[in-house]
């Protein structure tokens, strides 16, 4: 089982784009199949190129939310959740 250590990039962000119990409960789901297994299929985990932290993972809340996070250098089974956003707009979070 892995373990998330959100930064403080992501709790402000989430704070903003979690308007809705619906986005809520999917970021929550999402949360829970991260510490399960990363690449679980319903997640369509992929590599991105962010436009903050160069390339990391990203991993599908909503149909236009994204999380992004990256494996801690010290500990693979840490995940660092980084930032979250839309997958596409002005909002996106990776080009």
């Amino acid at each position: 089982m892995y373990q998330l250590f959100p930064t403080k990039v992501f709790l402000r962000k989430a704070k903003s784009v979690i308007d809705t119990q619906v986005k809520k409960s999917a970021l929550e789901k999402t949360l829970q199949n991260l510490e399960l297994d990363p690449f679980y299929p319903a997640l369509r985990t992929h590599k991105v190129q962010s436009r903050k932290f160069g390339q990391m993972y990203s991993s599908k809340v909503t149909p236009d939310l994204r999380l992004i996070w990256n494996f801690d250098q010290d500990n693979s089974l840490i995940l660092l959740l980084l930032d979250i956003g839309g997958h596409s707009g002005g909002n996106k979070v990776y080009n």
